[in-house]
């Protein structure tokens, strides 16, 4: 039997998951370019502590970068590994995203520093670290499963120095919540298991 549509299926899959990740890549360089072109007024949108009013910027700040070296510091593993995430699947990847972005905005407010300003979308990336690494054993993918050992191989190191406490200009919080949000999205997102048929020996 042939199975040339489930390979479209794939290829389709993985030109979507492209466009979406590049659009995606696309949109935070151009809001750089008009922070920088009005003074970076939406420096703003980022998340100061235990302000009531800074709730409103939890998501937005997510969007937002601090000049061009930390946008272009952030794009690349947002693209790998956004592409890799969603090829499982849009509706889901669009789910576990905004659950990372809300959880990662909401703990920076109320553990960060008082009178900081964090943005930037490092912890989505750590989220999507989290949940590339842990989704392949919860759902018992073998695919998955690899993904996720590459995944660590390629940004474990990073990951446990992004997460270490007392980095100057670094939030550490932002990245360690993240990485816990985007775990917890591997269990809460899971896909059932892929199914065996059982044969006679």
């Amino acid at each position: 039997m042939s199975n040339t549509g489930s390979s479209w299926s794939g290829r389709e899959r993985a030109k979507t998951a492209a466009v979406v990740m590049a659009a995606w890549v696309a949109l935070l360089w151009l809001l750089e370019v008009v922070d920088t072109v009005f003074g970076h007024a939406l420096d703003d949108f980022g998340v100061v502590p235990r302000t009531v009013s800074e709730l409103t910027d939890v998501v937005p700040s997510a969007f937002i970068h601090f000049g061009f070296a930390h946008v272009a510091a952030n794009s690349v593993p947002l693209l790998v590994l956004g592409f890799l995430a969603a090829l499982g699947g849009l509706r889901r990847f669009a789910a576990v995203c905004a659950l990372i972005i809300v959880a990662d905005g909401l703990g920076v407010w109320l553990i960060a520093p008082a009178h900081t300003n964090t943005a930037g979308a490092s912890g989505l990336i750590f989220g999507l670290f989290g949940f590339l690494l842990c989704s392949g054993f919860v759902e018992r993918r073998p695919m998955g499963v690899v993904v996720g050992v590459l995944v660590g191989a390629i940004w474990g190191g990073s990951v446990l120095a992004g997460i270490a406490p007392g980095q100057a200009g670094v939030s550490w919080q932002g990245h360690l919540i993240g990485l816990l949000a985007g775990v917890a999205a591997a269990f809460l997102f899971r896909r059932a298991p892929e199914r065996r048929d059982a044969l006679p020996v």
